[in-house]
């Protein structure tokens, strides 16, 4: 899992509300943030830009470190 669950999460942002920015379905963007696919570049950039524009963008699309 990515990062980018942790941020989404914590600010709130619907998976629907990522899928209908980026034009894909919900599913996918959930696949691509546990790790089946990978996000596209542009895709990372537009969502960082959009949602999380506090957050490195290295950062949210990294691994999530797993808990002890």
């Amino acid at each position: 899992m990515l990062n980018i669950e942790q941020a989404r999460i914590e600010k709130e942002v619907a998976l629907v509300d990522i899928a209908d920015y980026l034009g894909i379905k919900a599913q996918t963007v959930r696949d691509k943030i546990n790790g089946t696919y990978p996000f596209k570049f542009d895709e990372a950039v537009k969502i960082q830009q959009k949602f999380f524009p506090e957050y490195d963008l290295k950062y949210l699309f990294s691994p999530a470190a797993s808990p002890a």
